[in-house]
This record gives structure tokens, C-alpha cells and sequence, in this order.
């Protein structure tokens, strides 16, 4: 195991984050949400947060280069554009922003793959980035149920203006089920190596799927509602990739 790979993506991931706070920080002075950000709040000068941003970008692509591989290195500096370059300009744009942007999520699990020379195009690697991509968009459009006239303050253009609020819980309840769609289909590429573990799975998405229907036809407090389904969202995501790591863990202990 090496080191190098996971500090390398985990510095890309820093420095892009850094650009983005430099590139939103207007939108994130209008904010509540996001008004006491280091830029916005004056702690932290543009200068300051652009150095900050090369110095990750540059030790990220380094640490890649040296300690993995070619391909790694292009596949982080492929999410690190399309975060800043296309999904981060994009959001100014378009309310439908977050599903282009979902290539941000999918990216980092096939260059961790590539990384332990795994193949790009593997089936097993790729649903579990198709998991990672599908399950960011119900992900950021609860989030938004709760922050839509936030974002609206900041300029962005939001799904909560032209659908009822109705409308959107049920579109993101769609998108619920097809996270729990792919994250299901794991039993079927070969990718859990044991029938606990498959159990495990099926239960868990048991769980999430009785909680989004509790979501859907919740007729009480919305902000209650909202934050808990954001939180249990998070937890499903969580408990998935920690049991995906679990399985392989006792496999490679085993063997």
C-alpha cells in the first residue's frame, strides 16, 4: 500500500476547493450559508487563497506523478478542471448544473482504482463511479429544498423557482431510488466477495428506501424533514463505502 496516491488526490481535491472559494467569492459574500467563508469574511486575501491553490495543485500532480502513475495524475487533473473550469461557471448558467457536475464525485474512485492498477474501463470500477455520480444529485437537491432561496440570493438560478417544492421532492425522490438502483447492483458485477456482505447491502437500502417514501409524503415540518433526509442520505453513502471496504478488507486479511 502507498501513501502517495491518497495524499496526492486528497491535495488535488484541497487545491480545487481553494479555487472554488476564490471563484465564488462574491456569490458567497450573499450568502448566509456560505457569508463567513475566509473570503468573504476578510480572514483570508485572494492572494493568500491562490497561492494555496498552486501550492496543492502543484505538490498533487507531483505526489501522482512520482507515486503512481500517468494515468492517476490525468485523471485528477481531469476532475480538477471540470470542477473549476465547466461545473463551477456552469452553476451561474443553468439550475441543472449539479448532473455534469456529478463527474466531479465518479472521477476519484476509478483514479484510486487506476492508481492499485486496476483497468480504467473495469465494469466493477465503473458502477461504483456510476454510484458516486447518481447519488450527489438527490444529494445536492435536498440540500437545495433547504438553501434554495439562499442560492437564489447569490445569484444562481434554482430549481425551486420554476417547480413547486412538491415537484422537486418528487423528481429527487426519483433520483433516490436509482441511487439504491446502482448501489444494488453491486451484487451483480462481482464486486462483494461475500453473501454477508450482499445481505448487508440489501438492508441497507431497505432502510433508505422506506426513508425516502417517508420523505416523499412527509406533510410536516419541511426543514425538519429536509435536513433529516440530507442527513440519512449522507449516512446511506457512508455505510455503502465503508461495507464495500470492509468486504475487500477481509478478502485481502484472508488471503
Amino acid at each position: 500500500f502507498s501513501a502517495f496516491p491518497v495524499v496526492g488526490i486528497f491535495f488535488l481535491a484541497c487545491g480545487a476547493a481553494a479555487l472554488n472559494h476564490y471563484q465564488e467569492r462574491d456569490s458567497d459574500f450573499l450568502m448566509d450559508r456560505t457569508k463567513n467563508r475566509p473570503l468573504p469574511s476578510g480572514e483570508a486575501t485572494p492572494l493568500s487563497v491562490l497561492l494555496i491553490t498552486a501550492f496543492f495543485l502543484i505538490s498533487g500532480s507531483l505526489l501522482l506523478y512520482f507515486g503512481s502513475n500517468v494515468t492517476t495524475l490525468l485523471i485528477g487533473l481531469l476532475t480538477f478542471f471540470w470542477y473549476n473550469a465547466v461545473y463551477t461557471p456552469l452553476k451561474k448558467v443553468t439550475a441543472l448544473a449539479i448532473i455534469p457536475g456529478s463527474l466531479v464525485g465518479a472521477l476519484p474512485p476509478i483514479a484510486g482504482w487506476t492508481a492499485a492498477g486496476g483497468e480504467m474501463f473495469d465494469p466493477k470500477i465503473l458502477i461504483v463511479a456510476a454510484f458516486f455520480f447518481v447519488w450527489q444529485i438527490p444529494h445536492f437537491w435536498i440540500l437545495l429544498l433547504v438553501y434554495g432561496s439562499d442560492y437564489a440570493k447569490g445569484g444562481y438560478p434554482t430549481l425551486t423557482n420554476v417547480l413547486t417544492r412538491q415537484q422537486l421532492m418528487n423528481i429527487t425522490f426519483c433520483w433516490l431510488l436509482l441511487t439504491i438502483a446502482v448501489a444494488l447492483s453491486f451484487n451483480f458485477f462481482g464486486i462483494l466477495n461475500y453473501f454477508v456482505s450482499g445481505i448487508a447491502l440489501l438492508m441497507l437500502c431497505a432502510w433508505i428506501f422506506t426513508e425516502s417514501v417517508k420523505f416523499r409524503k412527509y406533510e410536516g415540518s419541511e426543514s425538519k424533514i429536509y435536513k433529516g433526509m440530507f442527513m440519512r442520505i449522507n449516512v446511506f453513502v457512508l455505510l455503502t463505502i465503508t461495507l464495500l471496504s470492509l468486504d475487500k478488507l477481509i478478502k485481502l486479511f484472508l488471503e
